[in-house]
Parts: C-alpha cells; structure tokens; sequence
C-alpha cells in the first residue's frame, strides 16, 4: 500500500496538530506550506467549526480540532491493520504495533519483549511508549496505542482485557535490612521504617492513599518520587522499605539484590498486570502475535524474580 488511504487533508491536519504549526509540519511532509494551509482552510469550511486557535507562535487544536485528529489517528490505525491482513493473506506476520507499557517493564519485560519479537518475527515493527495506567488508558481511547500492558487495569467497556495476573501486594528490602528474612509483614511492622514511596500518578500510591491514609503521616520518615529506579536505589541502600509489585523490582529480585516480603493485612488486596487493547477494534494477526510474547516477557520475569527470591531462604519465623 504506497499511498495512504487517509485523505491528505487530514494526514495534514494530524502533523500540523504534532509540529505546532505550518511552517514546520510543511518540512516534516515535504509539502508546500500553502497547500497545508489551503487543506486545512477548506476542512474547516466543510465541517463549519475552526480547528486550530491562531496563535503568535503557532497553532494550538480547538475541540473540534482534537475530535477530528483522534479519528485522522485511528484511521491511520485501521490503515496500517489493513496493510498486515494484506500482508497476512499473503503468507507475511509484518506490521507496526505502537505499545504503552509501565515504567518498571524497561529493564525486564521489554527488553526480553523486543528480542523475542526481533528473532520470531523480524518483520513486525514495534514502537513502546512509558508512562501510567492513566496514560495507557488514554492512549489506547485516542488511537495512539495499539496494546498496553498496566498495572490495576480498573474495569472499562471500552478496554479489552487480552491477559491477567494477580500480584501479591508487598515491599521490597534489601537482603541486609531487618525485614528481609519474614515471610510476611504488617503495614504498621514495615511503616516502623524509613518508607520511599511512588508518585500519586500511580495505581498502587493511590491504593495506599484510600485504604492507609496513616501511612503518609508527615511526621514520619519517608521520602517520595516519581522515579521508580530512584526508591529502588534507596531499597538497594538497605535503610528504605519500597510498597511495590515483583514485577516493579523484577530484574533486582532475580538478581538476589533485593527480597520481596509479602504484606499480610487481611485489607491488602492484590495487585494486578494486565494486557489490554481497545474493545472497539479488532485484534488483528500482528497485534495477537505481540501480545502473546509480551504475555510471555512478562511470566519469564516474573518467574525469574521468584527463583532469585528463593535462593534466599527465609527462616520459618516471621
């Protein structure tokens, strides 16, 4: 498929919508700025509603603007799905899948994800963005992601839930810190100790905050960030407890560079990573090819932190 089914002048709205004006979405495209402007004109004329608020430095989308972006961006979409059933019918897994994913997936699931995929399926391209459960969420309604793999997948029509795992709720210590030979541990054991704890943006600090409201007392030591690879260093430093997943501290669990102690208060619910793609759409050949090895990255991992855990032995006490 060459040409784009995508009519130009929405292709042309989409990157003046990313470049931030004319000026610079004629460069990305290599098209005359006068036409952009003219296509752009013409649209809003169609459609009777300005798209894009003039600005001194550029142009910002109006509502309207943003409405007809997300449907220019989900039939680019359904174009390129339609290029990988071609290429299906003719015997060929190729395509593009565009993949949200948690921060904590970046040095265990991904890397195993790209290299798996890379040796299966070299002709399936694979492009991953980070963020939140918010974010992932929010890019698979807009079109912008293909596949998402989050933490606390809250229940939505609109979200297909592909594949689902319970984690158990807990902490992470270094193998030096007091707690790291108990099998298991209170809040209130585990909160006697200096505390790092995980942004606001995230499911399980939010979790925290609505059951364990005393956890967050000022009065007590604990330090906060929005960099998980930061309180991991703190745990790692030995004096910090971290509230996290295993998936979270996966590639130090598997390494025995940190212990996962389980929380055994009768409220501590289960935490959970799911693969979800939007309801809406069809789960094409491409897009089940990836989801399956990313299902699979994720349950190696998993496994490895669990082994790497029990290479330290905990006594029966705890």
């Amino acid at each position: 498929m060459p040409q784009s089914l995508v009519p130009p002048n929405l292709r042309y709205l989409d990157q003046v919508a990313r470049s931030g004006s004319i000026q610079a979405a004629a460069k990305e495209l290599h098209v005359a700025a006068s036409a952009i402007h003219r296509q752009i004109l013409q649209l809003e004329e169609q459609l009777g509603a300005p798209l894009f608020e003039r600005l001194p430095r550029g142009m910002r989308l109006t509502v309207a603007g943003d409405a007809v972006v997300t449907l220019a961006r989900r039939w680019r979409q359904d174009e390129r799905r339609l290029a990988s059933e071609i290429r299906r019918f003719q015997g060929q897994h190729q395509g593009h899948v565009t993949l949200h994913a948690m921060d904590s997936h970046a040095t265990s699931v991904l890397p195993a994800l790209v290299a798996a995929l890379g040796s299966d399926h070299p002709l399936i391209s694979l492009s991953v963005n980070l963020g939140s459960t918010d974010e992932a969420l929010g890019a698979l309604m807009a079109g912008t992601a293909d596949i998402a793999a989050v933490f606390n997948l809250p229940p939505r029509r609109e979200v297909l839930p592909l594949w689902r795992a319970e984690l158990p709720f807990g902490c992470v210590v270094a193998p030096n810190h007091p707690l790291a030979t108990a099998r298991s541990v209170s809040l209130q054991e585990a909160a006697a100790y200096p505390v790092a704890l995980q942004s606001r943006a995230l499911a399980i600090r939010r979790y925290l905050d609505a059951q364990y409201g005393w956890l967050f007392d000022p009065t007590r030591g604990r330090f906060e960030s929005n960099s998980l690879q930061l309180v991991k260093q703190l745990a790692l430093g030995g004096r910090y407890v971290v509230f996290t997943s295993e998936l979270d501290a996966a590639p130090e669990l598997a390494q025995g560079l940190l212990r996962f102690v389980p929380v055994r208060d009768k409220g501590a619910e289960p935490q959970t990573i799911a693969i979800a793609v939007d309801a809406t759409r069809p789960l094409g050949p491409v897009l089940k090819v990836v989801a399956e090895h990313l299902q699979t990255a994720i349950e190696q991992a998993l496994a490895a932190s669990r082994s790497g855990a029990s290479k330290i032995a905990p006594p029966a006490s705890g």
